[in-house]
This record gives structure tokens, sequence and C-alpha cells, in this order.
């Protein structure tokens, strides 16, 4: 997983509540066995006018020119701004996957569904939260400027606007490290490895019939 320390990028402003994972990654994409290729069906439903299905090409489809990510304005944009209760639906682990995977770092929002908040950060994905009244003039300045850009401190925990100005916000700590670390749960784990094989050796060493029953 990519370490999260400070980034800075262009913002692309989505002005809609209850954004639920089926719009974020809609259920004909899920039935890949992968973990990856889901960047170009992000919000497929709302950024194509002609119906999705696995193994399109990008290049063949028909883009909803009304649609905030196929404004010109907004491309490669890495911050994702948005209304409350984002993430919400189904627990859906590849919504993250297909943030991360179309370009975004890190989304701001009021409020996140529970299961989508999590799994953004075991997926390298910085979901922040602020404010409706913060979030409301973040909004008011993406769309009043074009190429409007952020920074993200985590370390400092703070949303760095253009001007200069500071806001803070609050992440838990534990997230917080393995965000700046880039540890996922495997990372993790395999930060302990030296102290499994020491254990596994240990535990054959005292129980060597194991090794017998391991290898048959």
């Amino acid at each position: 997983m990519k370490p999260f320390t400070v980034h800075k990028g262009l913002v692309a402003p989505m002005d809609r509540e209850n954004v639920d994972t089926d719009a974020i990654i809609p259920k004909q994409f899920l039935k890949s066995i992968r973990k990856t290729g889901f960047g170009p069906n992000l919000f497929d439903a709302w950024r194509y006018l002609d119906p999705g299905f696995p193994g399109q090409d990008p290049a063949s489809r028909r883009p909803n020119p009304d649609f905030v990510l196929n404004q010109p304005r907004y491309k490669g944009a890495s911050i994702l701004l948005a209304r409350k209760n984002f993430g919400c639906g189904s627990s859906r682990e590849h919504a993250p996957w297909a943030l991360d995977q179309y370009g975004f770092r890190a989304i701001i929002a009021p409020s996140y569904a529970d299961i989508f908040f999590n799994n953004s950060f075991k997926n390298g994905l910085l979901p922040i939260v602020l404010s409706d009244t913060q979030v409301g003039q973040l909004f008011d300045e993406a769309l009043a400027f074009p190429g409007y850009q952020l920074t993200i401190d985590l370390e400092r925990q703070v949303v760095i606007r253009p001007q200069g100005e500071e806001i803070a916000f609050e992440v838990q700590a534990f997230k917080k490290f393995c965000l700046l670390g880039g540890y996922d749960d495997i990372g993790l784990t395999l930060r302990q490895s030296d102290k499994i094989k020491a254990f596994e050796a240990e535990r054959l060493a005292t129980k060597p019939w194991l090794a017998n029953r391991l290898a048959a």
C-alpha cells in the first residue's frame, strides 16, 4: 500500500449527498476476482451514457459531458469533495479500490458510511471529515476557481487551502500510523515476520511431529 504523507492535488467537487457504493462501482463489475482494473468504471452509470459491462474498452463508451469527472477542468483530480453520508449502501471493498485506481488519494466530506470509511483506510485512501460549513466553503472555492488545489498534510492533520489557511481534521491514531507507513493488514502482519519465524521454529523444536504432519 502506498504511504500517505503530504499530498497536493486538484479537487473535484461532487455535489451529491448519500452517494452509495453501487454508484461508486456498480454491481456488474464485482464479478472480477482481481483487485485491479476498477478505475475505468468508477461512477460508471454517471460517467457514461451507455450501459457498462465488464471487459469494455473505455474508449468505445459515450461519456456524459455533464458529469463532473468528465469536465476538462477536473481532469487528473486526486481529491474528491463530497457531501454527507458518502459511501453508504453495501459493504463492497471494491468502492475504495475503484476510487484509488481512478487516481483519488483523499476524500473530503461531512460524514461517511462506517464500513466504507474503514475500508478506505485499509486501502490507502484518506477519508477526511470536516464540518458542513467547511465543506461548503471548499465547494464554493472549487467551483469558483478552475484548477483549484488543496494540500493535505496527514502528519500535521491539516488541509491547506491555496491561500495558506489551514483546516485541522481528526484521524484515529492507529489509522494514521498505517497510512503514514503504507501498511495494510498484510503489511502490518509482515512487520512481525521475525517474531513469526521465531515462534514457528520454537514450536517445531518442541513439537517436531508437526513437521511430519505438515509435510504430509
